[in-house]
C-alpha cells in the first residue's frame, strides 16, 4: 500500500479504477498504472490560457504540475534512476496532440527513456517495484543503493519522456527490467478525494482514485500548494 508521493491536490487521469489497462496498453508494466496532474485551488492544471493554448505548444512552466516535489509514496531502496532527458513542451490543443500521437510509435522504438524519460524505480518492503516517472531534468536528488522513507524527497515533477503536460506516473511491478515486468495492482492509502461535480471530499483509508478526482493526502488537510 502507497501514500500519495506529493503534497497539494492533484487531479486523476488514466486510472485503473475506471479501466485496466489504464493506459490502454500492457506495454512496459504499465496496465495498472495512474497518472497525477498537479492542479491549483481552482483544480486547473495552469492559470494561463492564450493563443498556444489553441494552436501551439506551451511552456512547461506554465503548468502547476511542474517544478512541484515528488516523495517517496513506500519506505524501500533506489534501484534505478535515469536522468538527462529534456522536459520538452507541453500540448494541449487537438493540433499538437494529433501530431504527437502520430509519434508514439517512435518513441516506444526508441526504447524506455523516450517513453519514461527521467525517472526512479523504488523496492518496496513488500519486493513490488515502484516507478515514479516523467521526471524534470536535474531535478532527483537520490542515488541507486540508497534507502528512503515514506515522504522522503526524490525529484521534481518534469515533462519528460512519452508526457504531453506536466505530471507523474506511478505504476508497480514485479521486476525493474520494464521490458518484462509485470504490472501490480496500486492501493494509496490515507487521502481526501473530490469526485468530479462534489465540492466536499471523500475520505479514503485506502483505494484507487477515481478517474477524474482530485486528490491530496490527509496531512495537506486538502489545501493547494
Amino acid at each position: 500500500m502507497l501514500r500519495l508521493p506529493f503534497h497539494g491536490r492533484w487531479a486523476v487521469q488514466n486510472s485503473p479504477a475506471r479501466r485496466v489497462p489504464s493506459h490502454g496498453t500492457e506495454l512496459l508494466g504499465s496496465s495498472h498504472a495512474i497518472d497525477f496532474v498537479g492542479v491549483d485551488e481552482r483544480h486547473r492544471t495552469a492559470a494561463v490560457r492564450d493563443w498556444r493554448t489553441v494552436v501551439a505548444t506551451e511552456p512547461p512552466e506554465r503548468f502547476v504540475a511542474f517544478g512541484r516535489p515528488l516523495l517517496a509514496p513506500c519506505a524501500g531502496t533506489v534501484l534505478a534512476i535515469h536522468d538527462g532527458e529534456p522536459d520538452h513542451p507541453a500540448r494541449r490543443s487537438p493540433l499538437t496532440l494529433l501530431g504527437y500521437a502520430l509519434g508514439q510509435a517512435g518513441r516506444v522504438r526508441q526504447g524506455i527513456p523516450a517513453v519514461a524519460g527521467n525517472h526512479v524505480l523504488l523496492r518496496g518492503d513488500d519486493d513490488a517495484v515502484v516507478a515514479l516517472v516523467h521526471l524534470r531534468r536535474g531535478s532527483i536528488r537520490v542515488a541507486v543503493g540508497d534507502e528512503v522513507a515514506v515522504g522522503t524527497p526524490l525529484a521534481e515533477c518534469g515533462n519528460s519522456g512519452n508526457s504531453t503536460q506536466p505530471h507523474v506516473h506511478v505504476q508497480a511491478t514485479d521486476s525493474a527490467d520494464l521490458t518484462v515486468a509485470r504490472a501490480l495492482p496500486l492501493v494509496f492509502r490515507d487521502f481526501r478525494e473530490w469526485r468530479p461535480g462534489s465540492p466536499d471530499p471523500l475520505l479514503r483509508d485506502f483505494g484507487v482514485p477515481a478517474e477524474g478526482a482530485v486528490v491530496a493526502p490527509f496531512e495537506d488537510g486538502g489545501a493547494a500548494r
